[in-house]
């Protein structure tokens, strides 16, 4: 990898998260448009409607600082040895209070039209989305002394979980999560790729574990950032190979009835022999749809003219 390659970290944190959060019903994007002037949000986490597909996981089974997320979770990530300050909680909070116009009015819109339309603040006041729907997070490698240190004294406190506080900054809460002093624990794996302690970011992608084609792509991508490009072994053919099998191993738990399901008619009949397709149709099914010449077609005409003959003397 080239000195001057920028690692885009944001991307690879919102991968790592909706990987780990699949089976959920959240929604992850990165750098999310705030403004018609650009200003990007690191991280966003949305809750969406129970899908059918989803599948049910424990809350204990989710990243530390994770388990209990809202309707709209907003994350600003400072990565490597850029601390997380004053200036940036500031910044977290202003996006906070951007979005929250935006999520409304996407709301109001679709309330009003049934679809989205192009966002336009009316003229007349809107009812904002409760409050209580939004949360703020600062995601930091090292704990943020300096910020800290600005702060009324008992404005941060520790959780019972290693690694996740609660930071008052003036008016408003957010969760702190301190990526290098979280529990080494599988489940902290998609925060420890992100530590900047060496011994901790190898220990986590040694045990990260995808959930999906995501996670694969990102191990992929991670171990191509930090190990170097010697690590790109690891091809693409690799990924979709590791991808397949970890679909493979998600399909054999469900019913092959409900698999079936998931596949359009077309789809399930794809690279099946044409005595297979056949297979269990009666005589009278398999001919169905097909004009009398296309029936007579392949015959021997010996075999027609005998089959005329015969029909002559019965009739």
């Amino acid at each position: 990898m080239r000195r001057d390659q920028r690692i885009p970290w944001h991307k690879l944190l919102g991968q790592a998260l909706a990987d780990a959060l699949i089976g959920l019903p959240y929604q992850v994007s990165t750098e999310e448009e705030l403004a018609l002037r650009s200003q990007r949000l690191d991280v966003l986490i949305i809750e969406q409607g129970q899908s059918p597909q989803a599948t049910s996981r424990p809350a204990d089974d989710c990243p530390d600082g994770l388990e209990d997320l809202t309707k709209h979770n907003l994350l600003s990530f400072k990565a490597a040895d850029e601390p997380f300050s004053a200036w940036f909680a500031e910044e977290l909070l202003s996006h906070s209070v951007t979005y929250r116009k935006v999520a409304s009015l996407r709301a109001l819109r679709k309330r009003q039209s049934g679809k989205d339309q192009p966002l336009e603040e009316p003229k007349e006041a809107y009812r904002l989305l409760p409050a209580e729907d939004f949360r703020c997070y600062a995601i930091a490698t090292r704990f943020p002394r300096q910020l800290v240190k600005q702060l009324r004294s008992g404005s941060c406190q520790k959780t019972e979980k290693a690694g996740i506080y609660h930071l008052r900054f003036g008016t408003r809460d957010m969760r702190l999560v301190v990526i290098n002093q979280l529990e080494p624990h599988p489940r902290n794996a998609p925060w420890g790729l992100f530590a900047t302690d060496e011994a901790q970011w190898r220990a986590a992608f040694a045990s990260y574990r995808s959930h999906s084609d995501i996670g694969i792509h990102l191990h992929n991508l991670i171990g191509y950032f930090r190990l170097g490009e010697g690590y790109m072994a690891y091809t693409q053919e690799d990924m979709h190979r590791d991808a397949r099998e970890w679909l493979r191993g998600a399909l054999s738990e469900l019913d092959p009835e409900e698999v079936l399901q998931c596949y359009a008619p077309e789809d399930r009949l794809k690279g099946l022999d044409p005595e297979d397709r056949l297979k269990g149709l009666d005589p009278e099914d398999r001919l169905k749809g097909l004009d009398p010449e296309d029936r007579l077609k392949g015959l021997d005409p010996a075999t027609i003219e005998a089959w005329l003959a015969k029909q002559r003397r019965d009739h």
